[in-house]
């Protein structure tokens, strides 16, 4: 929810950007949301419910698709009925959460769950963490929280010479199965798909089922931004037909199959232990919590808006509005990073620098910290 260009002086102005952000919303609708569910409840139906997805889908996406494109609400509906769609947990608002407060994670998440439960009919069992930020101890949260299952980054940071195409148990807890992205094969899709310097462009739908056929491991999780399908990758790169084939050439291989993640984790049995005492994370090079929290600007924005919590939770009214706040764009709104990939994360990006975003956020958080009455101090 991009925020309104807000100044010392503003008053009794609204945070949050509705034009903006029902732009944005409407173009990628058309775009990517609307034409892709419906390509994907074909596929389900035309393979004998052979095909299978699963889909993170935020609470702030849910409340942009009742505010701005309803539609795009019943079509997600309509593929979660056809049994073959699994909803995954994560924090409701794609909040950095886990790293300033574990009530506030864990109630971020309850609402998630809640929201899917609600719209879908589904108690999710499977988590993903915000930007899949994951360590050992955000591990034991989700699992004592009841979940089978959690997703992150499959990298060799913490992988070293093992595959990701297995599941692991994380260090400490023996109730719940990692999920590592394959990392490689997904941005094959993801990042070059239409990269025409790629030595394997063009990218066939029957050439990446015959990568994929030549994996070893129990399961090989792919995991992209669902905005890769017309968005990120337009429409005559050929992204559509790239996806209208695929299920009909993996299904051609006698060791390939389709699975959601709880299916994925009630067959088979983690073959070892990941360990990993810091954040990791699935964004840019790095794999960490860098792109939200490196520079100055954005560590003092994340520490302000933390500070708010105890304050914030004695005014019901203002509470959705903080947590809004704390979705992680806006901390990478404010990153001083370049990357490879960085512009794929700049694509919807409102302002003309970090310094500019920064400068935005806190005078709108000053604003806040005013109408929850606490002074300078």
């Amino acid at each position: 929810m991009r925020l309104n260009r807000f100044s010392v002086f503003t008053k009794d102005a609204p945070y949050f950007d509705d034009d903006r952000n029902r732009t944005y919303f409407e173009r990628v609708s058309r775009k990517c949301y609307l034409p892709t569910n419906k390509l994907l409840l074909d596929l389900i139906n035309n393979h004998d419910k052979k095909f299978k997805i699963a889909f993170s889908l935020t609470g702030v996406f849910i409340e942009q698709c009742k505010k701005f494109y309803p539609e795009v609400l019943e079509t997600f509906k309509e593929l979660a009925k056809t049994g073959n769609v699994e909803f995954l947990n994560e924090t409701y608002y794609h909040s950095l959460a886990a790293l300033f407060s574990l009530n506030e994670f864990k109630e971020q998440i309850k609402l998630h769950r809640k929201a899917m439960l609600d719209l879908f009919g589904q108690k999710p069992k499977v988590f993903r963490n915000t930007e899949a930020m994951y360590s050992n101890n955000i591990a034991k949260i989700v699992e004592s929280m009841g979940y089978k299952g959690i997703i992150t980054e499959g990298h060799e940071s913490i992988l070293g010479w093992r595959s990701p195409n297995y599941l692991y148990n994380p260090q400490g807890c023996n109730k719940i199965s990692v999920m590592l992205r394959n990392y490689k094969l997904s941005d094959d899709i993801g990042f070059r798909f239409s990269a025409k310097w790629w030595e394997e462009y063009p990218l066939t739908a029957d050439k990446y089922s015959a990568w994929l056929s030549r994996c070893e491991g129990q399961c090989i999780n792919l995991f992209i931004d669902y905005e890769t399908f017309g968005e990120h990758q337009w429409e005559d790169t050929g992204i559509f037909n790239f996806l209208r084939y695929l299920p009909s050439e993996v299904l051609k291989y006698q060791n390939l199959d389709f699975k959601t993640p709880s299916e994925i984790i009630k067959s088979n049995k983690p073959v070892g232990i990941i360990d990993v005492p810091y954040i990791i994370s699935w964004a840019d090079i790095q794999r960490d919590t860098s792109a939200w929290l490196e520079n100055d600007m954005q560590k003092l924005a994340f520490d302000e808006i933390a500070k708010l919590e105890n304050h914030v939770k004695k005014h019901p009214e203002l509470l959705h509005v903080w947590r809004l706040l704390q979705t992680s764009d806006h901390f990478y709104y404010m990153c001083t990073k370049w990357f490879a990939d960085g512009d794929v994360h700049k694509y919807f990006n409102p302002y003309n620098s970090p310094y500019d975003a920064f400068i935005n956020f806190m005078n709108i958080l000053q604003d806040l910290r005013q109408k929850l009455g606490l002074n300078e101090s």
